[in-house]
Protein backbone atom coordinates (compact mmCIF):
# COMPACT_ATOMS: atom_id res chain seq x y z
CA UNK A 1 0.00 0.00 0.00
CA UNK A 2 1.58 3.21 -1.08
CA UNK A 3 1.51 6.30 1.08
CA UNK A 4 1.47 9.27 -1.29
CA UNK A 5 2.32 12.88 -0.53
CA UNK A 6 1.28 15.44 -3.15
CA UNK A 7 2.72 18.93 -2.80
CA UNK A 8 1.45 21.81 -4.93
CA UNK A 9 1.58 25.58 -5.03
CA UNK A 10 -1.63 27.11 -3.65
CA UNK A 11 -4.22 28.27 -6.15
CA UNK A 12 -6.08 25.19 -7.30
CA UNK A 13 -9.75 24.76 -6.42
CA UNK A 14 -10.85 21.97 -4.07
CA UNK A 15 -12.26 20.16 -7.11
CA UNK A 16 -8.93 20.44 -8.95
CA UNK A 17 -7.05 19.13 -5.92
CA UNK A 18 -9.43 16.19 -5.60
CA UNK A 19 -9.08 15.38 -9.32
CA UNK A 20 -5.30 15.50 -8.98
CA UNK A 21 -5.43 13.09 -6.02
CA UNK A 22 -7.92 10.84 -7.85
CA UNK A 23 -5.69 10.60 -10.92
CA UNK A 24 -2.68 9.74 -8.75
CA UNK A 25 -4.76 7.02 -7.05
CA UNK A 26 -5.86 5.61 -10.40
CA UNK A 27 -2.19 5.26 -11.35
CA UNK A 28 -1.44 3.54 -8.02
CA UNK A 29 -4.20 1.02 -8.76
CA UNK A 30 -3.23 0.46 -12.39
CA UNK A 31 0.56 0.50 -12.24
CA UNK A 32 1.39 -0.51 -8.67
CA UNK A 33 -1.58 -2.90 -8.34
CA UNK A 34 -2.62 -1.32 -5.04
CA UNK A 35 -5.82 -2.80 -3.57
CA UNK A 36 -8.99 -0.81 -4.36
CA UNK A 37 -9.54 0.63 -0.85
CA UNK A 38 -5.84 1.09 -0.19
CA UNK A 39 -5.71 4.86 -0.42
CA UNK A 40 -3.39 6.89 1.75
CA UNK A 41 -2.72 10.40 0.42
CA UNK A 42 -1.68 13.72 1.93
CA UNK A 43 -2.22 16.77 -0.27
CA UNK A 44 -0.38 19.90 0.87
CA UNK A 45 -0.63 23.36 -0.64
CA UNK A 46 2.28 25.77 -0.29
CA UNK A 47 2.34 29.54 -0.81
CA UNK A 48 4.05 30.69 -4.02
CA UNK A 49 7.82 30.49 -3.68
CA UNK A 50 7.84 27.71 -1.07
CA UNK A 51 8.44 24.89 -3.53
CA UNK A 52 11.88 25.46 -4.95
CA UNK A 53 12.70 23.07 -7.78
CA UNK A 54 15.51 23.82 -10.16
CA UNK A 55 15.92 21.91 -13.38
CA UNK A 56 18.91 19.68 -12.48
CA UNK A 57 20.57 20.77 -15.73
CA UNK A 58 17.71 19.44 -17.86
CA UNK A 59 16.65 22.83 -19.20
CA UNK A 60 13.17 22.78 -17.65
CA UNK A 61 11.38 26.01 -16.98
CA UNK A 62 9.22 25.25 -13.95
CA UNK A 63 5.98 27.13 -13.29
CA UNK A 64 3.68 27.65 -10.30
CA UNK A 65 1.84 24.59 -11.62
CA UNK A 66 4.53 22.37 -10.11
CA UNK A 67 3.43 19.08 -8.54
CA UNK A 68 5.74 17.00 -6.35
CA UNK A 69 4.61 13.42 -5.73
CA UNK A 70 6.38 11.29 -3.12
CA UNK A 71 5.45 7.61 -2.96
CA UNK A 72 6.42 5.47 0.02
CA UNK A 73 5.94 1.79 -0.86
CA UNK A 74 7.34 -1.70 -0.75
CA UNK A 75 8.03 -4.36 -3.32
CA UNK A 76 7.99 -2.51 -6.66
CA UNK A 77 10.80 -3.06 -9.15
CA UNK A 78 12.54 -0.58 -11.44
CA UNK A 79 10.22 -1.39 -14.35
CA UNK A 80 7.11 -0.64 -12.28
CA UNK A 81 8.63 2.60 -11.01
CA UNK A 82 9.42 3.74 -14.55
CA UNK A 83 5.87 2.86 -15.61
CA UNK A 84 4.62 4.92 -12.67
CA UNK A 85 6.61 7.99 -13.76
CA UNK A 86 5.30 7.73 -17.32
CA UNK A 87 1.68 7.11 -16.31
CA UNK A 88 1.68 10.00 -13.84
CA UNK A 89 3.14 12.39 -16.41
CA UNK A 90 0.69 11.32 -19.11
CA UNK A 91 -2.46 11.21 -17.00
CA UNK A 92 -1.81 14.34 -14.95
CA UNK A 93 -1.19 16.25 -18.17
CA UNK A 94 -4.36 14.87 -19.78
CA UNK A 95 -6.74 15.15 -16.82
CA UNK A 96 -5.26 17.94 -14.68
CA UNK A 97 -3.30 20.14 -17.11
CA UNK A 98 -0.04 19.47 -15.26
CA UNK A 99 2.89 20.07 -17.59
CA UNK A 100 5.25 17.06 -17.57
CA UNK A 101 8.11 19.51 -16.88
CA UNK A 102 6.30 20.58 -13.70
CA UNK A 103 6.01 17.04 -12.31
CA UNK A 104 8.60 15.66 -9.91
CA UNK A 105 8.13 12.11 -8.61
CA UNK A 106 10.17 10.32 -5.96
CA UNK A 107 9.60 6.70 -4.92
CA UNK A 108 10.99 5.42 -1.62
CA UNK A 109 10.98 1.83 -0.44
CA UNK A 110 10.27 0.64 3.07
CA UNK A 111 9.51 -2.63 4.82
CA UNK A 112 6.48 -4.21 6.52
CA UNK A 113 7.74 -3.19 9.94
CA UNK A 114 7.69 0.46 8.85
CA UNK A 115 3.86 0.66 8.88
CA UNK A 116 1.21 1.18 11.55
CA UNK A 117 -2.36 1.87 10.47
CA UNK A 118 -3.61 2.77 13.91
CA UNK A 119 -3.96 1.60 17.51
CA UNK A 120 -0.18 1.59 17.94
CA UNK A 121 0.04 -1.75 16.14
CA UNK A 122 2.21 -3.02 13.30
CA UNK A 123 -0.62 -4.77 11.46
CA UNK A 124 1.64 -6.33 8.83
CA UNK A 125 3.65 -7.98 11.61
CA UNK A 126 0.96 -8.91 14.11
CA UNK A 127 -1.39 -10.56 11.61
CA UNK A 128 -3.86 -7.67 11.36
CA UNK A 129 -3.25 -7.50 7.60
Amino acid sequence: MPLVRIDVTAGRTPEELRRLADVVQEVMLDVFAAPARDRYQVVTEHPAGQIIAEDTGLGYERTDGIVVVQVFQQGRDAEQKQALYRALADRLEEHCAVRPQDLIVSVSANEKEDWSFGEGRAQFLDGGL
